[in-house]
C-alpha cells in the first residue's frame, strides 16, 4: 500500500535541486522505496541526503561504503574474538552475548524512534554482491540476528538514499527495488543559481567569464576527468580570495589561473599544456 507523503522536499537555501530531482525524492518517499541517485562525482549526490534530512527535520544516518565493506556490517557485527578472550579471563560479561553485538547503520536506522534519512554512500565501491545482500533488508525493513535469536524491525521506515558514481553496474534485482534518478550536469542557468548560494555577492561579469572558461574546459575532447561543480566552487573561492582581475580570465589560454582546483591528473595537465603551446604558435 502506498503511503501518503507527510512532507515534500523542495530543495533548501543551501541546495538548489532541479524539478526532476525534487520529484524523484518525493516519489521515492511516497512509494517507500530507496532512492538511487547517480551522476558525476561532485554533483551533490551526498549533499542531497544531508539537505533532505535538514529540509524535513529528520536525523541523518550515513553509511560510507568502501571497497572492503560487507553488507553484514550494515546490520551488525558479532565480536567472537572478544568473547573468547573474556571467557579465558573469567569475565562475567561472557554470559551476555549482547555485549559482543555491535549494531550497524541499518540497525541504528531501523531502531530509531523517529523517522530518519539513511544514506548509503557510493554503493558501487563495494563488491558486486553487496547490493544483492541487502535486498531483503531494504525491501522488508527487517533482519534476523542469529546470535540472539531476534528480528530487528524498522520502528519508522527510514528514507533511504543510495548514491553511485557509476563505477560498476548494479544488479538488476537491486535496481527493481529502487526509484532511480540521474543528476544531469548543471547547465549555465542552473550553475549560476548554485554559485549564488555560495557567493551571493560575486560580480556577474566575473562569473560569466569564469563559467565560460569552466564549460570550455569541460568541452575539451579526451579530457580524462572533466571538472565538477564542487571543483568550480573551489576555483571561484580561490579567484575571489586572490582578487584576480577579470582580464586574467579573458586570456586565450588552455591553462586557466589556479588550474590545480580544476585539473586533477597529470594526463589532463599535459593535454592542456600542449593545447596552450599550440594556441601560442
Amino acid at each position: 500500500m502506498v503511503a501518503k507523503a507527510t512532507a515534500q522536499f523542495q530543495g533548501t537555501s543551501q541546495y538548489i535541486a532541479s524539478d526532476g530531482l525534487k520529484l524523484a525524492v518525493n516519489a521515492a518517499c511516497t512509494l517507500e522505496k530507496p532512492l538511487l541517485v547517480k551522476g558525476e562525482p561532485g554533483t551533490g549526490k551526498t549533499l542531497l541526503a544531508e539537505q533532505v534530512a535538514a529540509s524535513l527535520g529528520l536525523k541523518l544516518i550515513t553509511w560510507h561504503i568502501k571497497s572492503t565493506t560487507k553488507a553484514q556490517q550494515g546490520l551488525y557485527e558479532y565480536d567472537a574474538v572478544s568473547r573468547l578472550r573474556d571467557s579465558q579471563l573469567g569475565d562475567s560479561r561472557v554470559y551476555d552475548i549482547q555485549h559482543y553485538i555491535k549494531p550497524g547503520k541499518l540497525w541504528e536506522a531501523f531502531t530509531s524512534t523517529e523517522r530518519c534519512v539513511l544514506l548509503i554512500d557510493e554503493i558501487d565501491k563495494a563488491d558486486i554482491e553487496f547490493p544483492n545482500d541487502l535486498l531483503h533488508e531494504l525491501d522488508k525493513m527487517s533482519f534476523y540476528v542469529y546470535e540472539t535469536n531476534q528480528t530487528i524491525h524498522a520502528k519508522q521506515r527510514p528514507i533511504v538514499i543510495i548514491t553511485s558514481n557509476n563505477e560498476k553496474e548494479l544488479p538488476t534485482a537491486f535496481l527493481r527495488r529502487c526509484f532511480f534518478h540521474y543528476i544531469e550536469f548543471p547547465d549555465e542557468a542552473m550553475m549560476r543559481k548554485i554559485v549564488a548560494v555560495h557567493f551571493p555577492q560575486i560580480s556577474q561579469n566575473l562569473l560569466s567569464q569564469a563559467l565560460q572558461v569552466f564549460y570550455k574546459l569541460r568541452d575539451i575532447p579526451n579530457l580524462k576527468k572533466a571538472p565538477s561543480t564542487s571543483e568550480l566552487i573551489d576555483w571561484l573561492a580561490l579567484i575571489l580570495a586572490d582578487d584576480l582581475p577579470e582580464q586574467v580570465l579573458q586570456q586565450q589560454s588552455a591553462l586557466p589561473p589556479m588550474y590545480g582546483a580544476l585539473i586533477k591528473n597529470e594526463q589532463d595537465l599535459q593535454l592542456l599544456e600542449r593545447l596552450a603551446q599550440m594556441s601560442r604558435r
